[in-house]
């Protein structure tokens, strides 16, 4: 795989990004007791903390039965490797746990390709859509605005990349794109990143 794209930073969501989508969230709510119409993490954060803890202890275990059956997306190792091979920077941020992150990607085959600091979970930053951890990782690279990449699969990935004025790809394999007007690329396949061209400044 060849790049025609010269950006060297690139940050990744994890969950149906670089691995296979299996998180059925209707199903994880509905076990926690949360409302259906707010993600997991906002409603948690509106419980009390000792109804608040135990709902977390019971998430960290659904996400950790996932995390031990991850699969990569498909052409995930192609990329990150020929990503690895130009010398590029290589990070995730996700809105999981850092065990059950670490313990994804090691399932999928995919930990090798990311230092553990450089896996950046909702235990070290805010929560995507915030940018905090995109603007940790563009200040730790000393990276300009757009020279960073945020890859990611659903809105929250795309509202951090464009507040942290990253360049945005948006993965939707089912060619969708509801959340196209956040994106600065969009794709059906992680492959089709080797196909995308430099925007004209």
């Amino acid at each position: 795989m060849q790049l025609k794209l010269s950006s060297r930073h690139w940050v990744f969501d994890m969950d149906g990004t670089l691995t296979e989508a299996v998180h059925d969230f209707p199903a994880i709510k509905k076990e926690l007791d949360l409302p259906l119409e707010l993600d997991i993490l906002t409603g948690l954060s509106l419980l009390d903390p000792d109804r608040r803890k135990e709902k977390e202890i019971l998430l960290n275990q659904i996400e950790l039965e996932i995390a031990r059956k991850a699969k990569p997306q498909e052409s995930a190792f192609e990329l990150l490797l020929c990503l690895q091979e130009r010398g590029d920077q290589l990070a995730i941020l996700t809105r999981n746990s850092k065990e059950n992150a670490i313990l994804t990607l090691e399932a999928a085959g995919l930990l090798a390709f990311f230092p553990k600091p450089l896996i950046l979970s909702r235990d070290e930053a805010k929560p995507k859509p915030d940018p905090e951890g995109l603007l940790h990782l563009r200040n730790l690279w000393s990276c300009p605005d757009q020279e960073m990449v945020m890859v990611g699969d659903y809105l929250y990935d795309l509202q951090a990349g464009k507040a942290a004025k990253a360049t945005t790809i948006y993965l939707d394999p089912s060619g969708i794109f509801p959340f196209q007007e956040h994106a600065t690329y969009c794709i059906r396949s992680l492959s089709e990143i080797s196909l995308l061209e430099p925007l004209s400044m």
